[in-house]
């Protein structure tokens, strides 16, 4: 980090000159520079500068006092932003840019176009429209409801004293706070701050007094400077924990060739969404269509976050990348079209199972596993999650996916469903497997998500009455759990789970508005989300709290809904997850140890646990990272074989499946409970499925060793002008319960979809 001085502003300043006050333009972009490293006395001498960069930096916030009274163009974009209140003291700025600061929200967006009045740029866009509602509008609906609060149940006190006056304003401020309802969900944050200030100044009004709100004392370096809107009162914010260190992106080092950090600092304490509020549309009209260099319908111009988008193309894509987090903003990604090796129209009837969350334990029908295996072709490969829309971005990783209960989706009479959910980098996509067709896209920038899962919840209808609707939670490196419901593409919430990046996020299956989510704070943490009234308000609730030793990756309930299996980067654990025993926090009730621990040398104790489900009530498939292989275990038997005093238990394993012998972690297994099958995807873009009929679980021995029923090989799709594209690793695998699709998601930011082909 270079020091500021007068003679680097001068190095650094248009037009050339030996005086500060007549630089007009100053480039301090890329220096390394915290807030405590710009001398304040100094820059208030730049008193012509109109335009600063400072992105590239990591400031916190502006420097308080500073007065740079003719600024009209301010880049702090790539920082470490979490304040915009201290961008007040710019009352003359015009264009202000503040992307890739991850801790800054849509909140901070609307403060900072009511705190800039004469702002007209964000971000590069023109806000003036915007602005008028925020600064005007809006303003004005708020100050009547806050009169409204203060006519029905508040008068001044009598005998007026300072601490009488005190305690009524207190009063009033809260009550207007909690009673306020406007905006929506994703705007409470900006909606309080506002209400907070208006009622403040309105009981000021009444009050007249001469007393100023609580306001910095004006200093030499400010005195210049018009002063920040009078009394400010916007909420204090959480102070910055530094000494916690910033997580790599959620997957061990060795996976991570180029990724990049993520941040684990927390944001404003006020972000958790506790309070039910109305809900922000979501834009959802179609987009033009180009061809990408693998033969790809391709999506176009970027969004904006929060955004849905309905897709018309009919493209599968590509895509190849170790994971990386995405910095540069991506919105549409391409989609190509991989042509299909069959087109089955007529599909076998379906055996119905039940939905389940992956890893989850489903009930199957009383009809047995199929004793024939299923032939599965690919159809789709689709590159939809690209970076900026580029046809060359092979970097970005996909990491979970997971198919839409039949209720509220795309289902056909048999009750299954064609529609799966994709996330990866900064967005989050909803396909037809059968078309190919990408529904719906959502994209936050700077986001990077690594998790997702579908529940069905009620919503209120007028009249009383309730009606299921599927809703996706979405987690990732920041923190943050997406709430939305993709079939009115609306994204109507979100909360902050954790400090630090989400690794898995998890439904129950018994009770739908039950959310677990396992973070890099080496917790998993359960919550009610609750029920949804007609405009999508609801209240976030903390049940539970589970201490781990590491970062879980999997998590699989037990039937009932009594015990929670969690895979974690060392090793797997059972927590009791009964709340009827009304202990918040807890540890895990015992580990469960697997034969390949035995070999463990200086390189590898192989206790990463990174494959994980259930292949029926009690049979479940797990992987250790270098194992080779996959252990089908008996949870009942490992339970009854525990005698509670040791925390440790040896899983009673059935069989050992042969596997790929690759040192890749955290390539992710799949089963589908309704058909017997259980599949991995390896290093080289290869699919191992496992067909476990009834017949052979009757006659499984402890460790018996079972073949691989079938390696689907890698459908190397071919990229126009360059030939095919190498297989990638397959990071995550997903199964419809009735397995008419099966979708693989790879490290090079491809989605391949396979359909079962119609027996002859």
């Amino acid at each position: 980090m270079e020091k500021i001085t007068e003679k680097k502003l001068l190095e650094k300043g248009l037009p050339k000159t030996n005086k500060l006050a007549q630089i007009k333009t100053l480039n301090l972009s890329r220096m390394g520079l915290k807030g405590e490293d710009l001398p304040v006395s100094l820059l208030s001498k730049l008193h012509s500068l109109e335009q600063l960069d400072l992105s590239g930096n990591m400031l916190q916030d502006f420097p308080k006092g500073l007065c740079l009274p003719c600024l009209k163009i301010l880049d702090c974009s790539n920082n470490e932003m979490e304040d915009v209140e201290s961008l007040e003291q710019l009352s003359n700025m015009e264009e202000l840019r503040l992307e890739d600061n991850i801790y800054l929200t849509v909140n901070d967006e609307h403060k900072v176009i009511f705190l800039l009045p004469k702002l007209r740029m964000l971000n590069g866009k023109d806000i003036s429209s915007t602005a008028h509602h925020i600064r005007h509008g809006s303003t004005e609906i708020l100050r009547k409801r806050v009169i409204g609060v203060w006519e029905r149940s508040f008068s001044l006190p009598d005998p007026v004293t300072k601490q009488s006056l005190a305690t009524v304003e207190k009063s009033f401020v809260k009550d207007a706070c909690t009673q306020i309802k406007y905006g929506p969900s994703s705007l409470s944050d900006y909606t309080k701050w506002r209400i907070e200030m208006i009622a403040k100044e309105y009981f000021q009004s009444l009050t007249c007094s001469e007393e100023e709100p609580s306001v910095t004392t004006p200093t030499k370096e400010n005195a210049m400077c018009e002063s920040a809107a009078n009394g400010t009162t916007s909420p204090q914010k959480r102070t910055r924990n530094t000494d916690i260190t910033a997580e790599a992106s959620p997957r061990k080092s060795g996976r991570l060739s180029n990724a990049s950090t993520v941040e684990a600092s927390p944001r404003k304490s006020s972000r958790l969404l506790s309070s039910p509020v109305k809900t922000e549309t979501m834009l959802s009209s179609p987009r033009k269509q180009t061809r990408t260099t693998i033969e790809a319908a391709l999506e176009g111009s970027p969004r904006k976050s929060s955004r849905l988008e309905n897709i018309p193309q009919k493209g599968a894509s590509k895509t190849e990348s170790p994971r990386k987090a995405p910095k540069s903003p991506a919105t549409s990604t391409p989609t190509s079209k991989l042509s299909p090796r069959k087109t089955a129209k007529d599909h076998p009837t379906p055996q119905k199972g039940k939905r389940t969350e992956t890893g989850t334990p489903q009930k199957t029908t009383n009809s047995k596993v199929p004793q024939e295996p299923v032939s599965l072709q690919p159809i789709h490969v689709l590159q939809c999650h690209s970076r900026q829309d580029s046809p060359e971005d092979f970097d970005t990783q996909l990491w979970a996916c997971a198919f839409e209960p039949p209720h509220d989706c795309g289902s056909d009479l048999s009750g299954g469903t064609r529609t799966v959910a994709t996330c990866g980098g900064e967005t989050l996509c909803v396909i037809d497997c059968e078309s190919g067709h990408v529904l719906k896209k959502y994209k936050v920038p700077g986001e990077e998500f690594f998790s997702l899962a579908w529940s069905t919840v009620l919503m209120s209808r007028t009249g009383g009455s309730a009606r299921p609707c599927n809703i996706l939670a979405a987690g990732g490196k920041r923190g943050l759990v997406k709430l939305i419901h993709p079939r009115v593409n609306l994204a109507f919430g979100e909360f902050r789970a954790s400090r630090r990046a989400i690794s898995i996020v998890r439904f129950s299956p018994c009770k739908t508005t039950f959310l677990f989510t396992g973070s890099y704070e080496n917790k998993i943490i359960l919550w009610d989300i609750g029920g949804l009234d007609r405009d999508y308000n609801f209240k976030i609730s903390k049940l539970l709290v589970l201490e781990t030793s590491s970062t879980p990756l999997h998590l699989s309930l037990l039937p009932q809904d009594t015990q929670l299996l969690s895979a974690c980067d060392e090793g797997l654990f059972s927590f009791d997850i009964q709340l009827s025993k009304n202990i918040q926090k807890r540890n895990e009730e015992m580990e469960i140890v697997f034969p390949i621990y035995k070999k463990k040398d200086k390189k590898n104790s192989y206790r990463t646990i990174d494959g994980l489900s259930f292949l029926s009530d009690d049979i479940v498939a797990s992987k250790s990272h270098m194992q080779g292989s996959i252990y089908l275990w008996s949870w009942s038997a490992t339970r009854a074989s525990w005698n509670g005093k040791k925390k440790e238990v040896t899983a009673v394993v059935l069989a050992e499946m042969q596997w790929s012998s690759t040192d890749i972690p955290y390539l992710s297994l799949g089963t589908c409970p309704g058909y017997g099958y259980v599949v991995c995807g390896d290093e080289k873009g290869s699919l191992w499925t496992y067909h476990i009929t009834d017949a052979m679980i009757e006659k499984f021995k402890s460790g018996k060793a079972i073949a691989v029923t079938e390696v689907l090989g890698w459908p190397s799709p071919v990229r126009a002008g360059k030939g095919p594209v190498e297989g990638p690793s397959i990071n995550s695998v997903a199964m419809d319960p009735d397995l008419r699709y099966l979708v693989a998601l790879t490290d090079k930011n491809m989605a391949v979809v396979w359909r079962r082909e119609k027996s002859h």
